[in-house]
């Protein structure tokens, strides 16, 4: 007999018809051109512009994991994983971010390396299939950048600096081949192509950055956990928030836990009700789990004492001041 689970707090799934769509056509065009580059590299023995080809196949590869993580996002959740797929989508972004840094050092290298011995280019060649790229790279990132307005998604934000980097590149390798064309100085070659991959490892850090921080489930940079938690604290009944967690299952997708103490003379399910109605209306939290407790039944050891003992200073400071009955 099969089992059905029920996510109804929050869809575990993300369709981005939009993202979808936008990556195919990225992904098309990025491995023609990438074809083209490697030949038109290869022959005009140009550094710049075989790093650039370099960058682009990195580029197929971080478009094709995006692809994947982009399906695997539409499956829903099981009894295994209970969050669905949505995590693949930061996977993927920690991967094509390391590629980009990887690929990065890789250029600095050889670049040094021509640097101390320079090698004769082709610049015709060079220049008229770099010009190609910018317009290509120009097109795509323009498209990417589009995308990630409408949808939010890290796998297209990785994949659009991928091609910000292309298109530095082609801008690179262009105005290398003018100033090595007009002043024979073929060093400049390998030093663009290594501004380039400065570039391109700073886009790479920034992605695996972002991805690593939501892998370790650190709480998601937009929300200040201290004013969460005052917020929640002042809800009506609550006494006591403890043992609060929020963290990014993916990009949008936020997931937030906390043990609250509540009055004893106040409806649980009221309060719960009020702390998820609060955190979805001020802060877009909808995938909420509120623990309700008594501090005398669950004390979590010296904490609930602690509070306990607290309470019972308060309430007799509370005796202490109020005026005596006429």
């Amino acid at each position: 007999m099969s089992v059905e689970y029920d996510y109804h707090h929050l869809h575990h799934v993300k369709v981005q018809s939009k993202s979808r769509k936008t990556l195919w056509v990225t992904l098309m065009l990025t491995a023609f051109f990438t074809i083209v580059e490697i030949v038109g590299g290869v022959l005009s023995n140009s550094l710049a512009l075989l790093s650039d080809s370099a960058h682009m196949i990195s580029d197929v590869i971080a478009l094709g994991l995006s692809m994947v993580a982009i399906h695997l996002a539409t499956r829903q959740p099981n009894a295994r994983f209970t969050f669905g797929f949505l995590r693949f989508e930061i996977i993927a972004s920690f991967l094509n971010g390391l590629a980009l840094c990887m690929i990065a050092l890789g250029i600095f290298i050889e670049g040094v390396q021509r640097v101390i011995h320079p090698q004769p280019i082709q610049l015709g060649l060079m220049l008229g299939i770099a010009s190609i790229g910018f317009v290509v790279n120009l097109v795509l990132t323009l498209v990417l950048h589009n995308s990630v307005k409408e949808e939010d998604n890290l796998n297209v934000q990785s994949a659009l600096w991928h091609f910000f980097g292309d298109l530095l590149s082609s801008v690179g390798v262009i105005i290398s081949a003018i100033i090595i064309y007009y002043s024979g100085l073929l060093w400049f070659d390998p030093l663009i192509s290594m501004v380039i991959g400065g570039i391109i490892f700073t886009g790479g850090g920034k992605i695996i950055r972002e991805s690593f921080m939501i892998l370790m489930e650190s709480v998601p940079e937009r929300f200040n956990l201290d004013e969460i938690r005052s917020v929640i604290a002042k809800v009506e009944g609550v006494e006591d928030v403890h043992e609060m967690h929020l963290w990014a299952v993916s990009t949008d997708h936020y997931s937030l836990t906390a043990h609250v103490f509540i009055s004893p003379n106040i409806q649980p399910f009221c309060v719960i009700l009020a702390i998820n109605e609060t955190l979805k209306s001020k802060y877009g939290i909808e995938h909420a789990t509120i623990q309700v407790e008594h501090a005398d039944i669950n004390p979590h050891g010296t904490y609930g004492k602690d509070f306990l003992r607290q309470q019972k200073q308060i309430k007799q400071q509370t005796n202490r001041t109020s005026p005596l009955p006429k």
